[in-house]
């Protein structure tokens, strides 16, 4: 994921990795948190590009702005991933009966 952040962010020197594999941390955690599991980032996923925004703005020193600006993408997310987990939930139930 480092990679593919610092080409989004167009960074060509390796002296800030460490504070971007950080962020990249942070961001995933925050994205976690909010669909209330782990997420895959796998590559052109909503996820993905949901991470690799939050570290731009994280970046930029702009955090305080990621969720007023990502609020319908971060509700859709919520909800998805609450679908999800209500879906695997009944299936489990009907699989133990």
């Amino acid at each position: 994921m480092l990679v593919k952040l610092k080409d989004y962010l167009k960074i060509t020197w390796d002296n800030e990795d460490e504070s971007l594999n950080g962020l990249i941390e942070r961001g995933k955690n925050y994205l976690n948190n909010i669909a209330g599991r782990s997420l895959d980032y796998d590559e052109h996923s909503i996820e993905e590009g949901l991470l690799l925004d939050y570290c731009r703005y994280g970046y930029n020193h702009s955090l305080e702005m990621f969720p007023h600006n990502f609020s319908s993408d971060l509700l859709n997310l919520a909800l998805r991933e609450g679908v999800k987990a209500r879906e695997d939930a009944k299936a489990a139930t009907k699989s133990d009966t």
